[in-house]
C-alpha cells in the first residue's frame, strides 16, 4: 500500500499564519517561516502554503515568504493563492515550490489546468476545491471560490472529475462546513470525491483529534490529510499522529 501523508497547512494573511472557523474569525498562529522549519524538523511529509487573501485582494502570492520557506525545508512544498496565469505558476516554482495549488483561477478559466500541465507536468498541479453542503447540487456539495466567499453553482463531483480530465495530478479538498471546527473531517464529502477520481485526494477541514485523521483516511478514502489547528496550537505533534496511524494499520513514513 502507498503510504498516507501528513501535511500541515499554513494559511497566511498579511505575512502571518492564521486559522479560523469556516474561513472566518481568523486568529494568529505564528510566523510562516518559523512554522515551516518546525514542521520540517518534526517529520511532516509535505507542507502547504496558502496565501488566503491574495485572490480577494487582487494581488500576487507573497514570493519572498515562499523563497524563505523553501530555503528552510527539505520536503515537498505546495503553494497557492492568487495564481492566475502560467507566469504566476512559473514564478512560484522558481521561488522554490514543488507544486502549485489552483483554485479560483481554475474555475474561471479551466484551460489554465491543462496549459499548466502541458508545461510543468501533472505532478506539479494541484487543484484546490472548497466545498460546502448544497442541497441544490446533485452530490449534495457545491463549489465555492474567492476564499470561500462566492458560490459557483458547480457540483463538487462534476468539478473534481473535470479537473482530473484536464490533467490535475492531485485534489486538495476542503470542507468549508467543517473547517476550523476541530470536530472531524467531512467523511462523506471526502469519500464521494475520492471514489469519483483516479488521482490522490488530500482531505482538509475539521481535524481535531488523531481519530479524525484515521477516519478520513480509512472511511473517507483520502490519500493524505491536511491539518492546521491540531498542530499549530500543540494539540498533537506530527510524530504522535504518525504513531497513532501506524498502530491503527495505516501505512505512514516514520
Amino acid at each position: 500500500m502507498l503510504t498516507r501523508r501528513i501535511i500541515p497547512c499554513l494559511d497566511v494573511k498579511n505575512g502571518r499564519v492564521v486559522k479560523g472557523k469556516s474561513f472566518i474569525n481568523l486568529r494568529d498562529a505564528g510566523d510562516p517561516v518559523e512554522l515551516a522549519d518546525y514542521y520540517c524538523q518534526a517529520g511532516a511529509d509535505e507542507l502547504v502554503f496558502l496565501d488566503i487573501t491574495a485572490t480577494t485582494e487582487g494581488r500576487d502570492t507573497i514570493v519572498e515568504v515562499v523563497e524563505h520557506i523553501s530555503e528552510k525545508i527539505f520536503m515537498p512544498l505546495t503553494v497557492g493563492g492568487g495564481l492566475r496565469t502560467l507566469a504566476d505558476v512559473q514564478r512560484m516554482l522558481r521561488a522554490g515550490a514543488d507544486k502549485v495549488s489552483l483554485n479560483t483561477a481554475a474555475v474561471c478559466r479551466p484551460e489554465l489546468i491543462s496549459e499548466s500541465v502541458a508545461v510543468f507536468g501533472s505532478q506539479c498541479i494541484v487543484v484546490a476545491i472548497d466545498a460546502r453542503r448544497d442541497d441544490t447540487s446533485h452530490s449534495g456539495w457545491g463549489v465555492y471560490v474567492a476564499g470561500g466567499q462566492e458560490p459557483t453553482g458547480m457540483d463538487v463531483v462534476d468539478w473534481a472529475k473535470r479537473t482530473t480530465a484536464l490533467g490535475a495530478g492531485e485534489i486538495l479538498l476542503t470542507s468549508m462546513d467543517a473547517d476550523g471546527h476541530c470536530a472531524g473531517y467531512d467523511i462523506d464529502l471526502t469519500r464521494i470525491v475520492s471514489e469519483a477520481v483516479n488521482v490522490p485526494v488530500i482531505a482538509s477541514g475539521g481535524a481535531g483529534s488523531l481519530e479524525d485523521l484515521y477516519r478520513v483516511l480509512a472511511d473517507g478514502m483520502a490519500d493524505a490529510v491536511l491539518a492546521a489547528s491540531i498542530f499549530h496550537y500543540g494539540m498533537h505533534t506530527i510524530a504522535e499522529a504518525k504513531r497513532y496511524l501506524r498502530d491503527r494499520g495505516v501505512p505512514v513514513r516514520l
